[in-house]
């Protein structure tokens, strides 16, 4: 009787199991690539309850980023209050059907509701005063907000973006003074490397490297 099978069908089962261990691993490769936050997140720009432009109040007004951000150096990144906005917008633009929104916050005590444009994961701990005061400037991780009429996610802010500070600070360090100073150089840029590191020494500072560090 011949056989119902010839002999190179015995190779089958390990030719599938390659097939399916290759797939895998393409497809593996793929999301982990593509579905990182430089994909996801970059460019990220939600739509706000109010058309404020960065551009225009930061760049071009020279606004600093501690007033409306008041607690940047002290605690976390707050947004503005209805009261900063009406600050300036009780005696300008009174009317302007644009800052509805804030008048009306202002009005009834409820808070404008900004959309946040860099969110940390739950599972990160981050602290925005112990980076500012020791010499990271805002323009480290959001970019040129000073040029954004629409606050833009530039930076990735993955793991390994921020790794990459932690095992080589001294690229990245300003003078306390140029920190909200977003055209400002690095203490690299300007006065070299050796500098920088000599100001990484005498502020000792050591970024965590290790999971506890930024997982607790």
């Amino acid at each position: 009787m011949p056989a119902l099978f010839q002999k190179s069908a015995n190779r089958l089962p390990l030719q599938l199991i390659l097939y399916l261990c290759v797939v895998a691993c393409v497809a593996t490769a793929g999301v982990t690539y593509y579905m990182t936050p430089k994909y996801t997140r970059v460019g990220y720009a939600p739509i706000q309850p109010v058309p404020y432009s960065h551009a225009k109040h930061v760049g071009e007004l020279g606004l600093d980023c501690r007033y409306c951000h008041s607690t940047i150096d002290t605690a976390g990144a707050a947004v503005p209050t209805a009261q900063t906005c009406m600050n300036c917008h009780s005696q300008i633009r009174t009317a302007s059907p644009a800052l509805a929104s804030v008048r009306a916050s202002f009005e009834t005590g409820r808070p404008i509701p900004w959309v946040h444009v860099h969110v940390m994961p739950s599972f990160v701990y981050f602290d925005h005063s112990v980076h500012v005061n020791r010499g990271v400037g805002c323009v480290e991780c959001h970019g040129k907000v000073n040029e954004m009429d629409v606050v833009t996610q530039r930076k990735p802010m993955s793991m390994g973006f921020c790794l990459d500070c932690h095992r080589a600070p001294a690229e990245r360090m300003r003078e306390r003074k140029d920190v909200f100073n977003l055209d400002s150089p690095t203490i690299a840029e300007a006065k070299g490397i050796l500098v920088a590191r000599e100001f990484i020494r005498e502020w000792k500072i050591s970024p965590p490297q290790s999971c506890s560090g930024c997982h607790r």
